[in-house]
């Protein structure tokens, strides 16, 4: 979504970003929810609240961290955007749905 909003559409990428991570956001909760940690025990508003809360702090995190390495090194906003969704994903995204989200 991104990169299609960025380059088709002539989006700013940091408003690319936020309308990806949305799009992105309600896809990773199903994903979740239902393949990655097979979690039915809890009702969904519960889990779809706790998201909402990890969702928002990994869209603070990415927009920044984009924002930052797009403005303040020389990194185009694709570089960027992978290099931070990369650690925002593999730390602060899997601990917290994991342990927080889907509590396994």
């Amino acid at each position: 979504m991104f990169f299609l909003l960025l380059h088709l559409v002539g989006v700013w990428y940091v408003y690319a970003q936020i309308i990806g991570a949305v799009f992105g956001a309600i896809t990773n909760f199903l994903l979740g929810r239902y393949w990655a940690f097979h979690s039915k025990e809890d009702k969904i508003s519960n889990q779809a609240f706790r998201y909402a809360i990890v969702s928002t702090g990994s869209l603070i995190l990415n927009t920044v961290g984009l924002y930052v390495l797009t403005e303040y090194t020389p990194l185009a906003p694709e570089p960027s955007k992978v290099i931070v969704g990369i650690l925002v994903a593999v730390t602060y995204n899997y601990l917290m749905q994991k342990k927080f989200v889907f509590r396994k």
